[in-house]
């Protein structure tokens, strides 16, 4: 079974994109929703964030990710302690994942594929491309946000050109061309390469 990375950056709409493919019978494993599951239902998790941010971080048991938020947002070296927490966890839990489906390939949606050094634990990525001021309208009609807030976390993560060239199919999310044709091409194409490899 081949192991296919799915990412881009905020607004560019892989999750659509992620949609279409488990249409067409294709597992996702969405990281953001299982690194939420995690620190919310993984005991060792939530009993280190208590420790490194304060028995603050639950309320009612259930992280509460606006007090997580604040103290993370615009401090990266809190970023990186809760990412050097909750992502060894989110990876192990995803090779756990992978490792039951029995389709051809499975997908793992993932907005920090490159930044985390996880593009070598994957047969192939798929990038999923917008301009910026469409995936800044998308995430203000989705989240309800600034698009100053939005530009802040846009530039937390890598410059998409950077992100899009080190992919090996890309999905153009533009608004004008349709999403369906190209999420077919790829699927034949990876049904292809996973024949080969039986």
């Amino acid at each position: 079974m081949l192991k296919i990375g799915l990412t881009g950056g905020i607004g560019s709409g892989k999750t659509t994109v992620a949609q279409i493919f488990e249409v067409l019978a294709i597992p996702v494993y969405y990281a953001d929703q299982a690194a939420r599951d995690l620190m919310n239902n993984n005991a060792d998790l939530k009993e280190r964030i208590i420790s490194a941010f304060g028995y603050q971080s639950y309320k009612e048991g259930k992280l509460d990710r606006a007090y997580i938020g604040n103290l993370v947002f615009g401090d990266d070296q809190k970023l990186d302690l809760l990412n050097s927490i909750v992502h060894p966890a989110t990876i192990k839990d995803a090779e756990e994942w992978m490792g039951k489906q029995t389709t051809p390939y499975a997908i793992k949606e993932a907005a920090i594929i490159f930044e985390t050094g996880l593009e070598k634990y994957f047969d192939f990525i798929i990038g999923v491309s917008a301009p910026q001021p469409l995936r800044i309208q998308r995430v203000i009609d989705r989240d309800h946000s600034t698009a100053e807030n939005i530009l802040q976390r846009i530039q937390q993560q890598m410059d998409e050109s950077e992100k899009i060239s080190r992919c090996d199919f890309v999905i153009h999310n533009d608004g004008t061309d349709t999403l369906l044709p190209q999420v077919l091409a790829i699927h034949k194409t990876l049904l292809a390469k996973a024949n080969l490899r039986i």
